[in-house]
């Protein structure tokens, strides 16, 4: 049964690729660089823009217009059926394990895609900003790909992991917390490579827009962080008799949490913006990264994750 499960896991990594392939030839594509600006009907309320490539102006919200089955339209819908399938593999696992999908390395790197995907569908629907794609997909296929390279074996629960619940608290603030966080990461990114890309796609959105997906996503990352962390003690509490330890894993989480709340003081009270803001938040990112990888190098009590 589990065979069949990993057959939509596979199913939907093939179908990241396209959802991206179609992404990157749509944004690259003549016809995109040369459409007209749409027209927005004046008094309209709440009235937009139809996608975000197509508007460097001010962020308003989108308003929905007729879609086209065009290459924009297949890379959102092949993004759609990859979280879907993923959302598939990963219900099928609990249904066949008892407990959430976050017991080991593999089954946290599905999560992750998950919550990357679920962060970067909101904020396609948000802003129809359609670049996010070639900064976020990329590190979906290399997490879809990473955890088809473990163990897909499913294991009894070690001892630490048997509190079903502050495990699945625990974890899905993660999840939620790490998928906003590639979010804001492809914000910055696409910020500070705003001026190249600007020279081979025309109609680029405005750089400041970046800027704004990028604090938007860190604004959710935050508080998740802090969620996560808090019931992480409780968790560790529970499972080794004491709220925090400075574990390898602990210790890069709190690292991350300081550089997000980093962040957004310097955003809020420093008015931080630009090429300074948007490293802070690669760094943010790197950090969640090296909290998910670092236990393969320095071990510690959350080496089983």
């Amino acid at each position: 049964m589990l065979e069949t499960f990993e057959y939509f896991l596979l199913a939907a990594t093939i179908v990241a690729a396209l959802a991206l392939i179609c992404d990157g030839a749509y944004l690259t594509s003549r016809k995109h660089q040369v459409r007209k600006q749409p027209k927005v009907l004046a008094g309209a309320a709440g009235s937009g823009i139809v996608d975000g490539e197509d508007n460097p102006g001010p962020i308003q919200p989108a308003s929905r217009s007729p879609k086209t089955k065009g290459l924009a339209w297949y890379g959102s819908a092949f993004t759609i059926v990859a979280f879907l399938l993923v959302t598939v593999y990963l219900i099928g696992r609990m249904s066949l394990t008892g407990h959430g999908p976050f017991a080991n390395q593999h089954e946290f790197a599905v999560s992750f895609t998950w919550g990357i995907l679920g962060a970067y569908l909101f904020f396609l629907w948000r802003y129809r900003i359609r670049m996010l794609s070639l900064v976020v997909m990329p590190v979906v296929l290399g997490l879809m790909i990473y955890a088809q390279s473990l163990d897909t074996g499913i294991e009894p629960l070690v001892p630490a992991l048997q509190n079903n619940l502050l495990l699945t608290l625990h974890v899905s603030t993660a999840i939620l917390a790490y998928g906003a966080a590639c979010v804001s990461f492809g914000g910055a990114v696409l910020y500070l490579a705003h001026k190249p890309l600007s020279k081979k796609i025309r109609r680029m959105p405005s750089a400041d827009l970046f800027d704004e997906i990028g604090y938007k996503a860190a604004v959710f990352t935050f508080p998740m962080l802090t969620i996560m962390i808090l019931l992480g003690a409780l968790w560790a509490d529970t499972a080794w008799g004491r709220y925090w330890g400075w574990d390898p894993k602990e210790t890069a989480a709190f690292v991350t949490w300081l550089l997000y709340g980093a962040y957004l003081h310097a955003r809020v009270v420093r008015d931080w913006r630009g090429k300074r803001a948007a490293w802070l938040l690669i760094a943010g990112f790197v950090a969640v990264l090296f909290a998910y990888f670092g236990n393969h190098f320095f071990g510690g009590l959350h080496s089983y994750g």
